[in-house]
């Protein structure tokens, strides 16, 4: 016995299509929303005016020859050594984590060695986002390093 293709089961046929399209959607939504847990400039117009300054900037520091190489200890503690830098060279670090599902936490280092710090504050593990500044003189440096 045959049976014949209604009007009916081509409306079940759209409605589950449709209605899975719609689910998968929604599914998608809610991950991608629950995921990313920060803004990356609150005006991006506002942000591109200062473009060229950041260029600018970008320039002079590397022109100032300085470099760094940052360490993750099995502790949880951050061991930044300095290249090229002179020797009253200030650090400060924030910690940021990329989902931001954890809260910013400022570090802190102590002078270990002849150009290497010590962070006081252990992070715990995950990956973090670490945006040092070092300033000796006049003179500024940034960087931001992914510690995994």
């Amino acid at each position: 016995m045959q049976r014949t293709f209604t009007g009916r089961h081509m409306a079940a046929i759209l409605v589950g299509f449709f209605g899975l399209v719609i689910a998968v959607n929604l599914l998608n939504a809610r991950y991608a929303s629950s995921t990313f847990g920060g803004v990356v400039v609150e005006n991006s117009y506002v942000a591109s005016q200062g473009f060229n300054r950041w260029l600018d900037e970008a320039k002079s520091e590397k022109a100032l020859g300085w470099d760094e190489v940052t360490t993750w200890r099995p502790d949880g503690r951050v061991v930044i050594a300095v290249h090229g830098a002179p020797a009253g060279v200030a650090i400060k670090a924030m910690a940021r984590h990329p989902l931001g599902r954890l809260p910013d936490r400022a570090l802190t280092f102590d002078r270990v060695a002849n150009g290497q710090f010590l962070s006081r504050q252990a992070l715990p593990e995950g990956r973090w986002d670490v945006r040092l500044t070092l300033a000796a003189n006049e003179h500024v440096w940034r960087r931001e390093e992914r510690l995994q």
